[in-house]
């Protein structure tokens, strides 16, 4: 190579990605969900069924309709998935896109410059994180106990920014299945949450990616359901945790201005038609059972993973059990920092998400970690709490 092509990018740019490697015996990361619960049968059937009726349409951006989406799949998402959540309103409130990320990519582009200020939860998704510190955006972390955000530490917050002159551009919330604490936010708090929202101007971008994975209490509704005709709630879902994670599909639903600005914003010339035309053949007749069974197995896999970790690390790590979905979080000693604990257990074979990466604050995160228990079975999740416990005694 004669020419440093790379000398020609941005220097602002995050650092390359390194060369990628198969996942270790034990691997705990990312979202990866349990591959026998995969529906791929009935979505291949649901494809096949699909592609015989509108086959033809693939010769058509968005199939030739409307750029928001394919319209079965938002009718779906509008009268099934939103009322799951207690949301009402039609298709054209519906805007589908690749996967979820995208949905945080469209707000913030839609909503952020560099040096505002944006409200997070002191634990909170890491994707989020990255993507508001990219742009310049300031994040500040908002306490959280076992029903979610602290009110109290909420008002705190507003009302000292509001001493500063900063008006913050959104809150951003995980109420139901939070990631990375499996909490759930009950609902008399989050009529609290939202009516404190009201008093302060502030916009809440709602994001219940996991809340078709609800197991441990009665799924509330959404604060998007709540708000009603307010307009106040931006809500985002995805397929990628109900159906597959390799299904790149998740939607927004919001007020049809808001849609139509956050379209203008969607530079992909439109979501995959394929999944599309798979899901809005499959999911109709089959998402419920198909949820059903699939949180059966996680809550299974969920038991066996905070047995295990009480089992292998006593009273000195604090689990945290879920109330559905696919992780948990756990909290260890003061002093101890997840970051160098990931380095030696990688060494052993394990992968995990240190607590710093999933944190407001990255100091914060240090003595805590998070581990997905969707892909591994029982007995690679019971053998790698054990092995993992190893190279936390090996640490200390």
């Amino acid at each position: 190579m004669t020419f440093d092509m790379l000398a020609s990018f941005r220097s602002d740019l995050p650092a390359a990605s390194g060369t990628w490697q198969p996942p270790p015996e034990y691997s705990f990361v990312g979202g990866h969900n349990d591959a026998a619960s995969v529906p791929f049968s009935g979505l291949a059937e649901a494809l096949v069924n699909a592609l015989r009726r509108e086959g033809s349409n693939l010769a058509y951006y968005n199939l030739g309709g409307s750029p928001l989406g394919y319209r079965p799949l938002r009718e779906f998402v509008a009268s099934q998935l939103g009322a799951r959540a207690g949301i009402q309103g039609g298709p054209d409130q519906v805007l589908m896109v690749s996967g979820s990320l995208q949905a945080l990519d469209l707000v913030n582009n839609a909503m952020l410059t560099p040096g505002d200020t944006v409200l997070v939860e002191q634990a909170t998704y890491g994707g989020m994180v990255s993507r508001i510190e990219r742009m310049g955006v300031n994040h500040v972390g908002i306490e959280l106990d076992n029903g979610g955000i602290v009110l109290d530490h909420l008002r705190s917050v507003l009302d000292e920014l509001r001493t500063q002159d900063i008006s913050p551009r959104y809150l951003y919330t995980i109420p139901t299945v939070q990631n990375p604490t499996g909490s759930v936010m009950p609902l008399d708090r989050r009529r609290a949450l939202l009516g404190l929202a009201r008093e302060y101007s502030l916009p809440i971008f709602e994001d219940e990616c996991y809340a078709d994975l609800t197991w441990g209490c009665e799924r509330p509704l959404s604060l998007r359901a709540l708000d009603g005709d307010g307009g106040q709630v931006i809500y985002c879902g995805s397929f990628s945790k109900s159906i597959a994670p390799a299904l790149r599909v998740g939607y927004v639903i919001a007020d049809e201005p808001v849609i139509r600005q956050l379209l203008a914003l969607k530079t992909d010339a439109g979501t995959g038609s394929l999944e599309q035309l798979a899901l809005a053949e499959y999911c109709p007749s089959n998402f419920t059972e198909h949820v059903d069974r699939l949180m059966y197995t996680l809550r299974t896999k969920a038991d066996a993973m905070v047995a295990a970790v009480r089992s292998e690390f006593g009273d000195n790590v604090q689990v945290t059990e879920p109330m559905g979905g696919i992780y948990v979080w756990l909290t260890f000693p003061a002093g101890t920092n997840t970051d160098a604990l990931a380095l030696a257990a990688n060494q052993a074979g394990i992968e995990f998400n240190p607590g710093s990466g999933w944190s407001s604050d990255h100091e914060w995160g240090k003595r805590r970690l998070r581990l997905c228990f969707g892909a591994p079975d029982l007995d690679t999740i019971r053998g790698g709490v054990a092995a993992l416990a190893q190279v936390y005694r090996a640490s200390l």
